[in-house]
């Protein structure tokens, strides 16, 4: 039976772990590791008559997280019409009424996911995007999604910090 590590490749597996050990080490002095942070909780409603299992926007101190949004028109209650484009504005309008509720907007948005139903309806996403989003834009990532909430034609997910 070989030997698993000759003894040249067991020396260099140590000094490896010796070396990366050290990786690990952080000063911390002055970092409260006690305090927790402060956290709000905004379960506004998403669609009339739908009782929701998740809030729609979290605050953990600074840093405000939204959930998933539609391009629900909050005077019908309903998708409004005309696809990704007109959806896309309307998610938009949707998050900065929420980021109100934190006194933030749509500057501080710092990360957005796009989750479309159709990849090919990406461009008239991203022009309505573009449009919304004051600069500088956030990071965003886009997927094709197979079917989503309501057969809405994208959703978009954001990340915002309130400065």
């Amino acid at each position: 039976m070989k030997p698993m590590f000759r003894t040249g490749g067991l020396a260099a597996l140590a000094a490896a772990m010796m070396t990366l050990g050290g990786c690990v080490i952080a000063d911390v002095e002055g970092v409260d590791v006690t305090s927790t942070p402060e956290i709000e909780h905004f379960t506004g409603v998403a669609k009339a008559g739908m009782d929701l299992p998740f809030s729609k926007a979290v605050r953990a101190d600074n840093t405000i997280y939204l959930s998933g949004e539609l391009g629900i028109d909050p005077a019908t209650n309903e998708l409004v019409p005309g696809g990704a484009g007109p959806e896309t504005t309307q998610i938009f309008e949707n998050i900065a009424r929420t980021l109100g509720e934190f006194d933030a907007d749509l500057s501080d948005v710092v990360k957005c996911q796009v989750f479309l139903g159709d990849m090919a309806d990406f461009g008239e996403m991203n022009a309505a995007y573009a449009a919304a989003l004051p600069s500088p834009k956030p990071t965003r990532s886009t997927f094709g999604a197979n079917g989503l909430a309501l057969g809405a034609a994208l959703e978009i997910e954001c990340m915002a910090i309130k400065q």
